[in-house]
Formats: C-alpha cells, structure tokens, sequence
C-alpha cells in the first residue's frame, strides 16, 4: 500500500495535475513539506492522548502521507528506508 501511494506521489510529482493536493505540496517546496509533516506528528500526539484509536489511525495516515511526499522530494526510495530497518535489526 505505501509503495503504492509513493508510485502516485511520483507521479504528481513528475507529472503534475493542477487539482492535486500532492502537485500543490509539491510546488510550496521541502519547507512547506516540512511543516506539514512537523504538524502532522503533533496531530498524532494529540490523537494518541485522548482522541481515540480511529482519530488515530487516520492522524498516522497523515504523517505517513506527508512523509512519503518529503521522500520524494528529496528523492529516497521508500525501500531505503525498509533497509535501514532491516540493518537495525540484524544489528541486535
């Protein structure tokens, strides 16, 4: 599913749709990326102290949504990051 959302953030991003959220992300740039992504962790916070599992999941669902757009701004494959995971776990 991730990889799935990243494939269509790619495509707004290489080839962009005027009425896409993403193509407008996108355009602001890595510092209006930043504070979504900066935002969007606080909303998990909030959810996660007092707002229920479903506000939750939908919160998490932001972050994870902002933080593939800033992977693909700057251009990092999601499966770098699957690797990384991967390296800390076989180091235990």
């Amino acid at each position: 599913m991730l990889n799935w959302l990243f494939e269509i953030i790619e495509e707004r991003k290489n080839a962009p749709i005027e009425s896409s959220y993403t193509t407008r992300l996108v355009e602001e740039g890595e510092d209006a990326i930043l504070k979504k992504v900066g935002e969007e962790a606080m909303e998990v916070i909030l959810a996660a102290k007092n707002q229920g599992n479903q506000r939750l999941i939908e919160e998490v669902a932001d972050l994870l949504y902002h933080t593939l757009v800033l992977l693909a701004v700057r251009q990092i494959d999601p499966t770098d990051i699957e690797i990384e995971l991967l390296h800390r776990h076989k180091a235990r």
